[in-house]
């Protein structure tokens, strides 16, 4: 994500991926309410937040939580007395910690600390964790699929940078890699967490079928993203293979794919699953704000194979086909979806 606080940058620039907060809330704290059960309650109780980026959206989601989790152990039936809590901020190494921690809410009622670092593999000591979180994180993979990058490959993503649903080879070889991390990250999480603890994962989803003829979901936004990149390389910009050669590292499931490797990992059981309707979607009312929020996701990696001097010719290229598609002026036509998965760790 982009970093800092300025124009381009992810904080400014993330309201779409606030609205799952918003609609997650009260399936989060009914949870807690419910369904955390945890023996021996200990004095520090530990949060992970996997994907925490610059913290925008991160805070309110640990505030929401601690206050649930608060909320539960006043019960008379239970007793904790001075119950702390430690928030793990967890995200690749590269990521603005400085951002997040000089953004940190004045008075908070946690002690913080940054665990960078890949959250595909484990990061933190067993059985130490209680609650993780993650939000909008989950889609990124740790690698592009080899097979679309390979020429010699049916599932050769020539002239795209991301899956499209008319490429079913694309789209299985992304699926097969998504299906492998995820099977990594519950692995590690089962781990660090002990017995009765929860996850809450927000997945952002594509439904099972749409209309690209008057809806879309991201992956068609991306790849018309994609195809600026091309227009560019027939003028010269760069040479077509250099498009060719890149692949967006992410992957949107449908809510039965997700379910269906959820379903395999013996070491959680799934307490709730529900598809929500992403209320951000309706905060990139223009042109110019749904192309800052693709920048602000995309724009390290773009930089990173094509060069930083091509970046804001290839985002004014986006914006004025956005303005001359009808599919994506309107916010209501957009039919990605979210999926709150809701984990526990079984009792061993």
């Amino acid at each position: 994500m982009n970093a800092g606080d300025g124009p381009h940058s992810y904080v400014q620039n993330s309201s779409y991926q606030r609205g799952v907060l918003d609609v997650a809330k009260p399936v989060i704290e009914e949870e807690i309410a419910t369904k955390l059960d945890i023996k021996n309650l200990p004095n520090r109780f530990c949060i992970a937040d996997f994907g925490c980026s610059t913290g925008h959206n991160s805070f309110p989601a640990i505030q929401i939580i601690t206050e649930a989790i608060n909320q539960k152990y006043k019960s008379p039936k239970i007793t904790s007395e001075n119950l702390e809590f430690s928030v793990f901020f967890n995200d690749v190494i590269t990521n603005d910690f400085d951002t997040l921690f000089r953004s940190l809410p004045p008075n908070i009622h946690y002690h913080a600390a940054a665990v960078p670092g890949d959250f595909h593999g484990r990061l933190l000591p067993e059985y130490s964790l209680h609650f993780a979180y993650s939000s909008w994180s989950l889609q990124w993979l740790t690698a592009v699929p080899e097979a679309v990058a390979d020429s010699g490959s049916p599932a050769w993503n020539k002239g795209k940078i991301l899956y499209s649903r008319d490429r079913k080879e694309v789209c299985d070889a992304y699926l097969d890699q998504f299906e492998k991390d995820i099977e990594l990250f519950l692995e590690s999480r089962a781990v660090e967490m002990v017995s009765g603890g929860l996850m809450a994962l927000s997945v952002p989803a594509v439904p099972d079928f749409w209309n690209p003829e008057s809806e879309y979901t991201i992956p068609s936004d991306v790849n018309l993203l994609g195809s600026c990149l091309l227009d560019m390389a027939r003028k010269g910009r760069f040479n077509e293979a250099k498009v060719d050669s890149f692949n967006l590292p992410y992957y949107f499931p449908t809510p039965e794919q997700l379910k269906t490797i959820l379903n395999k990992n013996q070491s959680f059981t799934i307490e709730r699953l529900e598809i929500l309707n992403n209320p951000g979607k309706h905060t990139l009312t223009t042109i110019n704000a749904r192309a800052a929020f693709f920048r602000a996701v995309h724009e390290r990696l773009i930089t990173d194979h094509f060069g930083s001097e091509i970046i804001d010719e290839l985002f004014e290229l986006y914006m004025n086909k956005l303005a001359a598609s009808p599919v994506f002026v309107h916010p209501d036509n957009d039919k990605s979806t979210v999926i709150l998965a809701v984990l526990k760790r079984k009792h061993n």
